[in-house]
């Protein structure tokens, strides 16, 4: 084994210390208030129209305008079903409706007073109160005058305040103090309040996929440890989207503390390397999802028909939690940055190998800017890989001498897997490696490449080909998770 001390570089959102880089770490909400900071165009993918609802506030809109006056509605639904996430996205579905809240700290009547009049339909939510217990009977009387007031103003007049409810007990309370104090004009027609059901139950798989997809960079369920078909007996379990999303979310913490017991002496990352001198970038990056290259099991388990992908889609649950908690990556790295490093890292075998090649086996010095720069050396650093683009063609030398690489590789790649180690412990990227590094006791399997970084324990498989892919890098991938299953007993 080979050690070095290695500088630090401070990477982005993942870091957590300058030795330690965060895993990838699934956000799976079950409210629409934890979703608010994640941007409009990621809302416009995870949101579905509940139309019978849109129905109903069209109505109560049309209302308004031919009466010229504001009013309230009584917004009852259960705790989860999505009554925050449809008032707050309203303007998805109706063109030209704002929402504005009004903060459950916040007075009512206060808020109301410092409203400027609305040039098109509005609606003004009143958050925080949704149970009888959170508003006393004289605030909740004082907030009514103070809404009948509001609505009957010049600045109200296109304005429909709501109010949402989870209790039957508040939503009686508001309707009758509002038929006290407004009547009709200001609930509307009897029942006098809206009943929310929230988005079918045939709608929660694919609300689900959608928010774990647009807040986990293109994650699927599948990345969860979930089949479609587990995941469709749990929706059977639950009656509203959010139940569903934390039952989603314990599924995920149960399948992934499964792993992690098998894991128990401990928990690397596993990366998979493909160098090759077709220049398989695009294959590479078609296979991953975000700017930390995480592995995309469906993408993956779609692109070749390889007996491996047989046998894993008996247990295609087990697959995807896998390569979530081994923080599964496919990286690319080019010929020349190959070239440098095994010409500035080679030992006396390797050299003595790219001499029967015909290879140069002249130091390199630019070996060291590119590999920090390269694909692997960026994601050990913590950086992200940003929009990738195809490198330039490479010339004829280039490619001979690459060839005589990846000969090398087909009779002992171990020799330029060392000069790798090598490089990442001289270049900062990794305190110490180790060849062929041991993983399981019954069933036993030996990694490429094995770096400490801190606290991080990265285990690296390299592809080396003449020629590699799409199919041929999902191929290898996945052989390589099967057999990390397999040596951790989670595959038989």
């Amino acid at each position: 084994m080979a050690e070095a001390g290695a500088s630090r570089c401070v990477g982005h959102t993942f870091v957590v210390t300058t030795d330690t880089v965060e895993r990838e770490d699934l956000y799976v909400p079950d409210r629409f208030e934890q979703l608010r900071d994640s941007g409009t165009g990621s809302l416009r993918t995870i949101i579905l129209p509940v139309e019978a609802s849109l129905e109903e506030i069209d109505l109560r809109f049309a209302d308004l305008r031919a009466a010229r006056r504001g009013g309230l509605a009584v917004f009852r639904g259960a705790p989860g079903a999505g009554k925050s996430t449809f008032l707050d996205t309203l303007g998805q579905f109706r063109e030209g409706v704002k929402t504005e809240r009004i903060a459950q700290n916040a007075d009512v009547a206060t808020a109301l007073s410092a409203l400027p009049a609305s040039s098109g339909p509005r609606l003004v939510v009143v958050e925080g109160r949704e149970a009888l217990l959170d508003v006393s009977e004289a605030a909740l009387e004082t907030s009514m005058h103070a809404i009948n007031t509001f609505v009957r103003s010049a600045a109200g007049q296109q304005t429909l305040v709501v109010w949402p409810t989870n209790t039957d007990e508040l939503t009686n309370a508001l309707v009758a103090l509002g038929m006290r104090i407004g009547g009709v004009a200001l609930l509307g027609n009897a029942p006098h309040f809206t009943v929310f059901s929230g988005p079918a139950r045939s709608e929660y798989v694919q609300i689900a996929e959608r928010t774990i997809s647009a807040l986990n960079e293109g994650a699927s369920l599948a990345a969860l440890g979930i089949s479609e078909t587990q995941a469709q007996e749990l929706a059977t379990t639950v009656n509203t989207v959010g139940d569903f999303l934390t039952v989603v979310r314990g599924q995920l913490l149960k399948n992934g503390a499964r792993v992690r017991r098998l894991l128990a002496t401990e928990q690397p990352r596993v990366w998979a390397v493909v160098i090759a001198g077709n220049q398989p970038e695009g294959d590479v990056a078609a296979l991953t999802r975000g700017g930390f290259s995480y592995a995309d099991i469906d993408r993956l388990v779609t692109s070749t028909e390889a007996n491996i992908v047989k046998k894993l889609k008996k247990e295609p649950d087990t697959l995807g939690i896998l390569g979530t908690v081994l923080d599964a990556k496919i990286l690319y790295i080019d010929m020349l940055t190959a070239l440098a490093v095994a010409r500035e890292f080679a030992d006396d075998a390797l050299r003595n190998a790219m001499r029967a090649e015909g290879m140069s086996v002249r130091k390199e010095p630019k070996a060291f800017d590119r590999l920090k720069n390269s694909e692997l050396g960026l994601i050990i650093s913590g950086q992200t890989l940003g929009t990738r683009k195809p490198g330039s063609k490479p010339g004829s030398n280039t490619l001979e001498a690459f060839n005589g690489l990846a000969s090398i590789a087909r009779q002992n790649d171990g020799l330029l897997n060392r000069a790798f180690g090598e490089a990442l412990v001289q270049s900062g990227l990794a305190d110490s490696y180790e060849i062929e590094r041991i993983l399981g006791t019954e069933s036993k399997y030996y990694s490429d490449i094995y770096i400490a970084r801190g606290t991080d324990r990265i285990r690296i498989e390299v592809m080396w080909r003449t020629s590699a892919g799409r199919a041929d890098i999902a191929n290898y991938v996945l052989l390589k998770l099967g057999n990390y299953a397999r040596a951790i007993g989670l595959l038989k």
